[in-house]
């Protein structure tokens, strides 16, 4: 073999910009997670056998990758991967299409088809995420559900992040039509909740009101878990496939599992009344989704180790992570707070620099549409926006905190945070002698 072919790892690194000091320190970081990761990997061999057994009682064959156009009447390869979501997430139905753009768009569509005029929306894990202030009427905006009459309010979190059972209670009115849970955290340092405690709190809506209807904003958290929320009762979940479902290949989409009539809803909502699910060419990106959904479980487990590995990085730094480094997992996102805007943007920095695509770019804040800030985004995927995707952002205001996610491989994962250390390191924001290992 050639002496000028390069072998070691550390030197490819080096060929990276990850220096010697901040790889030694990550490796040292790495070698206490094994055990953690091994059960990470057990979780998703047995969510990647649950979606085999979906695609395999539904029949996948090489035909449901053909696309259709037009009106898409009759697409099977539609229709059918509708039925594998609905075998996975357990539920009656499903709506998975490339018309719904984004995970926003796929909430907005489950709130409008499920809801009246006079309805409540009560939201009952305090403030959701922030793009949804517009489509609720938080923040005033064209064709907001306020605009038709639906009211809203919400009931905070306890401090420990546990859900307020007696607010719950007090807050369901007459009117109360859907109740809204949000699993991941948004741009808020509260934990993530767990399937169970979500189960628990849809349990005592009922308890309280078995025709309120309970939707969970599952963004960020499928496959984290071996049960999702529709295992424990959640008349509806929602996501978007270009985060974790869509496995890095879906190019648009979301989907909405949940009861025959909440779907029915939606769909009347997503195309017109009387057409419904009916519709809706898939054109070409068939195979995608089959194929990203196959490979998602995976995905989000590489996901899911960065995050812990970001988590150790920087609790050993002596910064806030939330979760902490040796909490339990709901999601793949990772906050880190630094306190000082700085932080966020320099850790940004990182993350663009890893990236396999724009890794030239520097990320710089903007005001970014459905923000009340500035908001400052690292993402340098092959899908524009795919999260399940090395990525990171965060608003500039206080906490100063930001939001890691994504890593289509372990590998890349950690490469994107050494990477951001590297740079915290290069401006003078972070010192690794001082840190707490």
């Amino acid at each position: 073999m050639s002496a000028e072919i390069n072998i070691d790892i550390e030197d490819m690194y080096r060929l990276m910009g990850v220096s010697p000091e901040v790889y030694q320190f990550g490796r040292t970081i790495e070698e206490k997670l094994k055990d953690r990761f091994a059960k990470i990997d057990e979780t998703a061999e047995y969510n990647q056998l649950k979606v085999i057994h979906a695609m395999q009682k539904n029949r996948v064959s090489a035909d449901h990758f053909n696309g259709s156009s037009g009106y898409g009447y009759n697409d099977i390869g539609r229709d059918d991967l509708e039925k594998v979501y609905a075998d996975t997430f357990h539920t009656e139905a499903a709506l998975v299409r490339p018309q719904i753009t984004c995970g926003t768009h796929a909430l907005a569509i489950a709130l409008a088809g499920n809801l009246r005029p006079g309805d409540e929306l009560l939201s009952i894990s305090g403030k959701p995420y922030d793009t949804l202030e517009e489509v609720i009427g938080i923040r005033p905006s064209n064709g907001s559900l306020a605009e038709y009459g639906i009211t809203y309010r919400q009931v905070e979190l306890l401090p420990d992040g546990r859900f307020d059972f007696d607010g719950i209670k007090n807050a369901i009115r007459p009117n109360t039509r859907l109740v809204e849970i949000q699993r991941s955290k948004g741009y808020l340092t509260r934990p993530t909740l767990s399937v169970e405690a979500i189960g628990e709190a849809i349990a005592f809506v009922k308890s309280i009101r078995s025709d309120i209807i309970c939707m969970v904003d599952n963004c960020y958290g499928e496959f984290v878990e071996r049960v999702e929320p529709s295992d424990f009762g959640a008349d509806m979940v929602v996501g978007s496939l270009i985060k974790n479902p869509g496995g890095g290949l879906a190019p648009i989409g979301g989907y909405i599992a949940g009861t025959n009539q909440c779907v029915e809803n939606a769909a009347y909502r997503l195309t017109s009344p009387g057409l419904g699910k009916e519709v809706g060419a898939s054109l070409g990106v068939m195979r995608s989704f089959y194929q990203g959904f196959f490979l998602a479980p995976t995905v989000t487990a590489a996901a899911l180790k960065g995050a812990i590995y970001a988590a150790n990085i920087y609790e050993a730094l002596g910064f806030k992570v939330v979760p902490n480094g040796s909490e339990p997992r709901y999601d793949i996102i990772q906050a880190v707070e630094f306190g000082f805007p700085e932080g966020v943007i320099e850790f940004c920095k990182g993350i663009q620099a890893a990236a396999p695509v724009d890794s030239y770019v520097t990320p710089e804040p903007w005001a970014m549409p459905g923000y009340d800030s500035d908001v400052i985004m690292a993402a340098g995927a092959f899908v524009q926006g795919s999260s399940i995707e090395l990525s990171a952002d965060g608003p500039i205001k206080p906490p100063y905190a930001v939001y890691f996610q994504g890593g289509l491989t372990w590998e890349h994962a950690k490469l994107g945070i050494l990477m951001s250390l590297q740079k915290l390191m290069e401006s003078g924001a972070v010192d690794i002698k001082n840190s707490q290992l």
